[in-house]
């Protein structure tokens, strides 16, 4: 049977929260789409899908489940399936909302929706490669988007300035409101800049979530991603058009105990390969992810030798 008529039957037919939230699971399951921006499962997407559509928090109390839902709620819950369903635009961008780090940011088909394990490391404040008794003073966020990582860096070392960098100006309108929505304007700014050009002196923790994504993989991305900027994935045939040219520069910026957080994705074979003269260190996630390699200042000192 054909969504539309699904949909259709559903609109007359469904009573409740709860009925919903099911009907939204059988119908992404049945579908196969595809979730990888925030959740790995059919039930907490449907959860923000139907919550969202409800103007409700996503955690939805059990005092609501079982409420009776009108005609034009339900519509424009089931609209925003068939959004996620037939066109496969991620929950994110229909919600407007991702969350990071436990926080809220504001996300668009403009920035990447945020999901870098490097969260992870942020919340244990970047140990053991920083000393945990020694404030940074100064951290980049190279490749910001909408600037979540250097925001959240910026609530988790609360002394430091952040600078957020970015290329494409619509990603800046992003971080900007970003951090605006975060109260952090006196502390937090985001320039214009291709690559390091625009940042200045050193920096105690540079941290970077670059365009990684190699050819066969870009040719390969399900449809979900398709929605996010190419601008911010594609990194050429091997992944590291733009890493190399990170790694040729980076160590000018920072300081002579500083740390450089870069995540290359599933290119970490070719970026190995490519420096076998660097101790890439391999962070291990407990809650997922891979291709985030730590290189300490000394480290960097290696390159060109």
């Amino acid at each position: 049977m054909k969504f539309d008529q699904l949909a259709q039957e559903a609109i007359n037919e469904l009573s409740t929260v709860e009925d919903i939230i099911r009907w939204s699971v059988s119908r992404m399951a049945e579908h196969e789409v595809f979730f990888g921006h925030g959740t790995d499962n059919p039930w907490d997407e449907a959860l923000y899908l139907v919550a969202h559509g409800l103007n409700l928090p996503w955690q939805l109390a059990e005092k609501w489940r079982h409420t009776r839902l009108t005609r034009s709620e339900r519509e424009r819950i089931i609209d925003l399936l068939r959004q996620r369903i037939r066109e496969n635009i991620p929950t994110p961008y229909l919600t407007g909302e991702a969350w990071f780090c436990g926080k809220p940011y504001l996300v668009d088909e403009r920035v990447l929706i945020p999901r870098s394990p490097i969260g992870e490391l942020i919340n244990n404040r970047f140990a053991p490669w920083w000393p945990q008794d020694k404030q940074p003073q100064r951290i980049l966020d190279l490749c910001t988007g909408s600037g979540c990582i250097g925001i959240a860096c910026a609530h988790e070392f609360v002394d430091a300035s952040v600078e957020l960098l970015d290329i494409s100006f619509d990603a800046l309108e992003i971080a900007d409101a970003n951090i605006s929505m975060h109260g952090l304007e006196g502390r937090v700014s985001a320039l214009h800049s291709d690559l390091l050009t625009a940042a200045s002196g050193r920096y105690d923790i540079i941290v970077s979530n670059p365009p990684y994504v190699d050819a066969d993989d870009m040719a390969e991305l399900p449809r979900e991603y398709r929605h996010e900027p190419e601008l911010a994935l594609a990194a050429g045939e091997d992944g590291l058009d733009l890493v190399r040219i990170m790694l040729a520069e980076v160590r000018d910026y920072l300081t002579d105990d500083g740390v450089f957080i870069l995540e290359v994705g599933n290119s970490y074979p070719a970026l190995q390969a490519a420096y076998p003269q660097l101790a890439f260190e391999w962070p291990e996630f407990e809650q997922g992810g891979h291709g985030v390699c730590v290189l300490r200042a000394s480290d960097l000192d290696l390159i060109g030798a």
